[in-house]
């Protein structure tokens, strides 16, 4: 049996009651329903970049993607942990194309010149997935004044992303996929406070409320790209065992732990919607290869004004347009 937005009863029943949904009983229970696997060589031929993929989901979507013949740069802050996990990649694929870019996600300067040197020495770009994360403990600012957790997850992948929309362009079948997080069905949009100057600090919360942003923005970011033909998804992984979440939430991985899913099961949404065909619907909100409803809680739900508010709030603080 389905529900009326295609999905099996039992798929819709593991995402409204999370703890079985987003762990590895997720996956093995929603295996035989979900879509199917990209062919083998799917991304023969195509260029893949991945924020994030020195460690965790992220390597795990470099690997997938490079064992699908994608050619993959992976984007790092640092360069000796991109160069480690490159040579891992290699182990398990030992012909794939894989580069390492350093950038840091945060810098809005660095952004800049990182897409400068990609438009310089790319012909096209077919695959943007924006994976680069951080849950500080306590307030942080960047170089140019914002709040760290909104400067990684928001202001500098809608800087790149604008930056490399050309190249974006230039392919043919090109899209954009922003890892987001289960966390943010917590979160209302943060109109007034994007930088998080008002209330106590907690790292928890600013991780959910930007996550929120990148989910909210997807379908802004879809109609202002569509005419250029690039599509958007965000998504969120489940619970997953990382190095990160190791270490930002000790409690939660070890009440959780054996419940968690692997890497390469939380990377597994991100690659199916740069692999599938044909293109899945641009500006939904996916989980486990199916879109999910962006809202649980009444709370959380906003106006198109004030999503639109923000958004003009975050591209000027990006300095999207100009230069």
């Amino acid at each position: 049996m389905t529900d009326p937005s295609g999905a099996p009863k039992l798929d819709t029943l593991l995402d409204r009651t999370i703890v079985p949904g987003y762990t590895r009983l997720g996956v093995v229970l929603r295996r035989r329903s979900r879509p199917a696997d990209p062919e083998p060589g799917a991304l023969r031929g195509a260029t893949a970049m991945v924020t994030g993929a020195n460690s965790g989901i992220g390597k795990a979507i470099a690997e997938a993607l490079a064992g699908l013949d994608a050619s993959v740069i992976l984007v790092v802050r640092d360069r000796r942990r991109g160069e480690r996990a490159r040579r891992d990649i290699l182990t398990t694929h030992p012909d794939a194309d894989l580069t390492v870019t350093e950038c840091d996600i945060a810098d809005l300067a660095n952004v800049t010149e990182c897409a400068e040197g990609l438009r310089a020495r790319l012909p096209k770009l077919d695959i943007l997935i924006h994976n680069a994360g951080v849950l500080p403990p306590e307030r942080t600012e960047t170089a140019d004044g914002h709040e760290l957790t909104l400067a990684t997850h928001v202001l500098g992948p809608l800087l790149l992303t604008d930056r490399l929309a050309a190249l974006l362009n230039a392919a043919g079948d090109p899209r954009v996929i922003f890892m987001s997080s289960g966390g943010m069905y917590t979160q209302p949009l943060a109109v007034d406070d994007p930088e998080y100057r008002k209330g106590r600090y907690r790292g928890a919360t600013a991780y959910a409320r930007t996550k929120r942003m990148q989910v909210a923005f997807t379908s802004v970011l879809a109609e202002y790209y569509g005419p250029q033909g690039i599509s958007f998804y965000s998504m969120h992984p489940g619970w997953v065992d990382t190095p990160g979440v190791a270490t930002a939430l000790p409690r939660f991985h070890r009440l959780i732990g054996p419940l968690l899913r692997t890497p390469a099961e939380g990377a597994d949404t991100a690659v199916w919607l740069a692999a599938a065909t044909p293109t899945p619907p641009s500006g939904r909100f996916w989980h486990d290869r199916r879109p999910r409803p962006e809202h649980y809680l009444r709370r959380t739900h906003y106006t198109n004004g004030e999503l639109w508010r923000l958004w003009l709030d975050c591209r000027e603080a990006a300095r999207i347009g100009i230069g």
